[in-house]
């Protein structure tokens, strides 16, 4: 008997050893990027199509056993083999848009990640004639559009004001009320209206008060448009903004602009590329002072974050030169909504500002 159970210990034993080795929670996960989609106004009679990007983040493979369309208006696509743990996949729905009017057509994904199905929409509106033409209005937040999601105050001189306009488009049925959230206390916004009828269009009024800009030369902030009551912050609804302060010369006059600095530049374009296997650029120019006193930059700031900059010296000698060195990296390419430019603030009266703007050949 006691051999009987000395043998079951041991045998306990290895299957404990055995169960340690095999991870807690093993199984693949479905996670699309978007569980919605907004399609705005598609034409009549004209087959739209809808894509899902999904991710397994489990870890193991993903089978997708059937994708059921609400409706057998929508046909469906979507991979027929296992994706593996990490990997991503697409799932595509062709509304046939044969009736007019406001639709949500819903999908039924059935995965061996789960017992419960998981559930994608995609909603719109099927019309004779798009209300407006979505080309003036780019940028897509679902329930909403935009003219543009970059807002510029450039030259701007103490005590200004000046207004920049964002249009808004609402493709849906339901009046919209935007709201920008994260506003810094330089920037002030006028709804106009202060709810977009659906199908109509709306403007944003974004106002800066120079005198609360916390410095000189380039200030940038990001601010948000709630697309809903409860919206969250994120990179899907950030509007960038950028301001430039000038310093004030008005003063300046006479003897003392003749004697003034005087910045002259090689170029204000510097040229790179092509990018081959590289995975930096790296280009330079120089700045000139042809005046008859010390040329100061001030500030030297770049408005992409792709773009990096160095001066060998920012006091620069009447009748010498100064050099500018300029690298750009590709990883940061595409992350930044702002144009690949650089910023020099100096004490040249005539020429307080200067944008040096760089061009990458692909």
């Amino acid at each position: 008997m006691r051999r009987v159970l000395t043998i079951v210990r041991r045998l306990t034993a290895v299957c404990v050893s055995l169960l340690a080795l095999v991870p807690a929670v093993a199984q693949p996960r479905f996670a699309p990027a978007k569980a919605s989609v907004g399609v705005g106004d598609i034409m009549f009679q004209s087959p739209h199509k809808v894509t899902f990007e999904f991710t397994n983040t489990g870890n193991r493979p993903l089978t997708i056993a059937a994708v059921h369309p609400s409706c057998g208006c929508v046909s469906v696509d979507y991979p027929k083999r296992k994706v593996a743990a990490g990997a991503s996949g697409t799932i595509t729905a062709i509304y046939d848009a044969a009736m007019l009017g406001v639709f949500v057509k819903e999908l039924e994904v059935v995965t061996n990640a789960s017992n419960e199905p998981v559930y994608l929409t995609f909603h719109g509106k099927v019309t004779t004639k798009p209300s407006v033409p979505l080309e003036g209005y780019p940028i897509d937040l679902d329930n909403v559009r935009l003219n543009t999601n970059v807002v510029e105050f450039d030259d701007v001189n103490k005590g200004d004001k000046p207004v920049a306009e964002l249009l808004i488009h609402n493709p849906y049925r339901q009046a919209y009320q935007p709201q920008l959230m994260h506003l810094p206390p330089y920037l002030s916004a006028t709804y106009l209206p202060e709810k977009v009828p659906g199908g109509g269009t709306g403007r944003i009024l974004v106002t800066l008060d120079s005198d609360k800009l916390p410095a000189m030369g380039l200030n940038q902030t990001s601010i948000y448009l709630a697309r809903f009551s409860g919206d969250k912050i994120g990179a899907e609804n950030e509007i960038s903004v950028s301001a430039v302060l000038l310093p004030d010369f008005t003063g300046i006059e006479g003897a003392s602009l003749a004697f003034a600095p005087q910045m002259m530049l090689t170029d204000d374009v510097v040229k790179l590329g092509p990018w081959g296997k590289k995975t930096k650029l790296k280009g330079e120019i120089n700045i000139l002072n042809d005046g008859r006193t010390p040329l100061e930059i001030s500030r030297l700031q770049v408005f992409n974050k792709a773009v990096g900059v160095s001066l060998s010296t920012s006091k620069i000698a009447p009748k010498t030169m100064a050099k500018l060195k300029v690298t750009v990296e590709k990883k940061y390419l595409g992350k930044d909504k702002n144009r690949l430019r650089i910023l020099l603030i100096t004490n040249d009266p005539k020429c307080p500002k200067k944008i040096v703007t760089v061009e990458v050949r692909e």
